[in-house]
């Protein structure tokens, strides 16, 4: 059989599994050798979440099932799955709403969109596999059709939970057959938001048009003459969002502008499992229920005291911005993609420094008057500075629980993108360019929450802090390219170092490579490198004896220490390295007519540049940044 044959065989035995139906002695047999089919709707979620895999990390678990599409929220996702775990547990967590509160953009949607697609897919593999009573208008669990006087004994044979009440059209069911269970079928159970199975989404419109038949589903009026009355379950219509989650998950956007009476509805469906519909008893539903709001609506609810009893009610997560830089540049790096924007080309470094920018104005000033509002985003972005220890980071974060529920949000800097591209004169993106549509946005009072002149003022200091922190990335970006190759100079220049500390610590000569005579250690070398970060003719040995230290513990652990293993002496090689070719680089840069020699190592270095990606353009343009900067020094 050939391999696509084979693959239709396998679609063909899987569409065959998904389409099963079978008696309920049948379906006994099932849940006998597995019993995860009866499980609940939370622990569903909670066991699709985990088989995707988790991933212990120095900064806690990773869950596999949310990679690649939210970004910067790993507290908040850590949080939500221990509700998960919680409420699968049948802890009394699993009686509340997840309720996720946080500024617009910051994944609340995301994240719901990527449970529901989960489920989707879960349900159709066999460790997700789920059953119901065929023909339910809710899609029940069949083991309701075991009566109550029985459950315990099922349970104990079984290893299973039973929970909950047939729907009102199978008690009639029941009822007209006689109690024989053997009248009603079992099927194979997929979720589908499309096609309205195990998957609800509430979205408010116009109070106006709003009637809870939306949520609890309504009198089909055409059939009250067929089927004599109201109160019959056959003239009901179970197509309301809350019927139609049934066994799934339950979305409930921008839930805080709902009205009280469609909140209370929610929170009596999370706190009691039940639907109350008009002429019929409370009908019994288990889904787990995700409702998301912005923070100014949430502020709101807190600060009315109408809203006591529903408070308590609720399992509340904050979802703020992405504090880290690398985060938020994997934000826009998953917006753009799959986007073709006109054949522009985005050159390196300008997410990034959309990535700074945006970051920047979540931030609060730190109390530690020594730190620059800069140096805390590097220290957050996990970037060393000034000795801080991880610890002293963590204190750094406790001390503003609030950052990240303000700024300027990840579509606001698109949007910014966005302006820059369209005013581009070449089909290229430079952070420049972007730095402008930056400083725009904020003189137009363009980002919403930044339209007085205070505000306005800051985000203009931000764009120019985010242009000094570019221009040094600029200038390391050329010299690095200038210096034939870096890393082995670094290299170079590192080892050198090394043996000329360890002989000065110890007390020893070195060979000379060229006439192998022993000669005393190269202080003038030494200190040419030490003095790059400062350090003193009296901190000399300190600072040797450190590096000696740290590349012993290093060989200890059978770690290889490199010229950047260590970030003070990283920087001096760097700053030595560029400051013996600073004079060629300017000059190469700055010139306006050079001279073949200079055109031909200004065309390596452009060379070298489109080779780290960027594009005829915006190489051009950085070496003509460069020299201007240079120019200036």
């Amino acid at each position: 059989m050939s391999g696509f044959g084979e693959r239709l065989a396998e679609f063909r035995k899987q569409s065959e599994a998904l389409n099963w139906e079978g008696s309920f002695d049948e379906y006994l047999e099932i849940v006998r050798r597995h019993p995860e089919v009866a499980r609940l709707a939370h622990a569903r979620i909670y066991d699709m979440i985990v088989s995707a895999g988790v991933e212990e990390t120095p900064e806690g678990r990773r869950y596999r099932f949310f990679e690649g599409k939210l970004f910067g929220i790993d507290p908040q996702i850590q949080e939500i799955v221990d509700y998960f775990r919680a409420a699968a547990n049948r802890l009394d967590v699993r009686k509340r709403v997840l309720l996720l509160i946080g500024p617009p953009a910051t994944g609340k949607s995301t994240l719901v969109i990527q449970l529901k697609r989960g489920l989707e897919a879960y349900t159709r593999t066999p460790e997700g596999a789920l059953y119901a009573i065929k023909d339910c208008p809710m899609h029940e669990e069949p083991l309701h059709l075991v009566p109550p006087e029985l459950r315990p004994e099922m349970e104990q044979e079984l290893g299973v939970t039973i929970e909950g009440t047939l729907c009102p059209v199978c008690q009639w069911r029941w009822r007209e057959s006689g109690g024989d269970i053997n009248q009603f079928r079992v099927r194979r159970l997929v979720f589908s938001e499309r096609d309205r199975i195990g998957i609800g989404t509430f979205t408010p419109g116009d109070p106006k048009d709003l009637d809870t038949s939306l949520l609890v589903g309504g009198i089909d009026f055409a059939k009250i003459t067929q089927y004599g009355s109201e109160s019959d379950p056959r003239a009901f219509r179970f197509d309301g969002e809350f019927n139609v989650a049934n066994r799934g998950l339950m979305e409930e956007q921008e839930w805080l502008k709902q009205p009280k009476d469609f909140m209370a509805l929610l929170l009596t469906l999370a706190q009691e499992q039940n639907i109350k519909v008009g002429r019929y008893a409370l009908i019994y539903a288990d889904e787990a229920i995700i409702a998301h709001s912005n923070l100014h609506e949430y502020q709101r609810f807190l600060t009315n005291p109408e809203n006591d009893a529903m408070k308590n009610r609720v399992y509340m997560v904050m979802v703020p911005y992405a504090l880290r830089v690398k985060d938020e540049e994997r934000i826009y790096e998953t917006m753009l993609a799959g986007s073709s924007p006109h054949g522009v080309h985005i050159a390196p470094y300008t997410l990034n420094v959309a990535a700074m920018y945006a970051v920047l104005t979540r931030l609060e000033e730190p109390k530690d008057k020594t730190l620059s509002l800069m140096d805390k985003l590097k220290l957050y972005n996990g970037d060393p500075i000034k000795d801080i220890s991880d610890y002293q980071v963590d204190e750094i974060r406790r001390q503003h629980p609030n950052e990240g529920m303000s700024g300027i949000s990840p579509r606001d800097t698109m949007n910014a993108l966005t302006y820059a591209m369209g005013q581009a004169s070449v089909p290229c993106v430079n952070p420049i360019d972007l730095l402008r549509a930056l400083r725009y946005f904020a003189q137009a009072q363009k980002f919403l929450g930044f339209v007085n002149p205070e505000a306005q003022k800051t985000l203009l200091d931000m764009t120019a802090m985010v242009r000094a922190e570019y221009d040094k990335i600029v200038k390391k970006t050329v010299m690095t390219a200038f210096v034939h190759a870096f890393e082995q100079s670094a290299q170079h220049v590192f080892t050198h170092y090394l043996d000329q500390a360890e002989a000065s610590v110890q007390h020893l000569k070195v060979t000379d490579p060229v006439t192998g005579e022993k000669i005393d250690p190269d202080e003038a070398f030494m200190r040419s490198v030490e003095e790059q970060i400062g350090v003193s003719a009296t901190a000399a040995r300190a600072f040797r004896e450190e590096i000696l230290v740290r590349v012993a513990a290093a060989a200890r652990r059978g770690e290889q220490f490199r010229w950047d293993s260590h970030q003070r002496l990283k920087e001096a090689i760097e700053k030595k390295l560029f400051g013996d070719v600073r004079q060629l680089v300017q000059t190469t840069t700055s010139t306006k007519t050079p001279d073949p020699e200079q055109q031909k190592r200004r065309d390596e270095v452009q060379e070298a540049l489109i080779q780290q990606g960027y594009c005829q353009h915006c190489a051009s343009a950085l070496l003509e940044y460069a020299g201007s900067l240079l120019q200036r020094e």
